[in-house]
């Protein structure tokens, strides 16, 4: 199997010493044409991106992601549109990894395979499923490894060692740490150095899988964890998003400013 491009964007990182930046916005927000503008500006500083579904009951989002769907939904955004705008996003000539975030009713109300065809029709290389866990997510996982898709499992502060052990043997090329129990753009309620242990002792069970870390960071708080394979920041460009849009100002320029501010943080 080729390697994937997700795994070649965490090699380039790690020649350059660096965390990977994992940016996270919603598909539409807050229309189709802004939503592929603001992927296509900020994909300059960005080694992964994250597009998510628009969802309307979105159980492990804040309140700024959360505002985030509602503006998408409001502007009619379907899923057939968040194919589109990735596959407009890679049509781009070296176009970075992206990965699509979201709930598995949407996927199942779609259908599982149709679902995995369309991503690879487009250009999805990584699916990260929320309410998806393992051992529930085993079969779609290999179906989404026969796609040469990346499917990306998720570990939290209260999984078990045993829990992890399997987890990890069963991921794919990315694993995603939860640095905290909360929803997403919560304050960071659990300090940098305990979330990097926690980190480090998810590493030490595999070194050779790429981890990141995502929830609660900020301009703040991403220099204090650059020692993880990855950081993925989502909340705070949301808020951009509406700070923008409240302003009137373009939220393509404000949220580029803002991504390659933290790009800087880290490199």
């Amino acid at each position: 199997m080729a390697i994937s491009p997700i795994s070649l964007a965490f090699k380039k990182t790690k020649r350059e010493k660096r965390p990977a930046l994992l940016t996270y916005t919603v598909a539409g927000d807050n229309n189709k044409k802004k939503s592929l503008e603001i992927l296509n500006s900020i994909s300059k500083y960005v080694d992964i991106c994250e597009l998510g579904f628009p969802h309307n009951t979105p159980i492990g989002d804040g309140g700024q992601i959360q505002t985030s769907s509602y503006r998408a939904i409001n502007n009619g955004i379907k899923m057939k549109d968040t194919f589109q705008i990735v596959r407009n996003f890679k049509k781009k000539k070296n176009s970075k990894p992206l990965l699509l975030m979201g709930y598995y009713n949407m996927i199942y109300q779609y259908g599982e395979n149709k679902f995995l065809k369309k991503c690879k029709q487009v250009g999805v290389n990584g699916l990260i499923v929320v309410d998806l866990p393992w051992p529930d997510n085993k079969i779609f996982a290999k179906k989404c490894k026969k796609k040469s898709i990346t499917f990306v499992q998720l570990i939290s502060p209260t999984t078990s060692k045993k829990r992890m052990k399997n987890i990890i043997k069963d991921s794919h090329d990315m694993i995603y740490y939860i640095s905290m129990l909360s929803t997403t753009g919560g304050k960071l309620k659990v300090s940098p150095k305990r979330i990097l242990k926690n980190y480090h002792n998810i590493k030490k069970i595999n070194k050779s899988k790429n981890v990141v870390i995502g929830f609660g960071i900020t301009k703040k708080t991403i220099a204090s964890l650059k020692k993880a394979d990855g950081l993925v920041v989502g909340s705070p460009i949301c808020a951009e998003i509406s700070k923008s849009l409240k302003k009137r100002q373009n939220p393509v320029t404000n949220v580029t400013r803002m991504v390659s501010l933290l790009k800087n943080k880290i490199s």
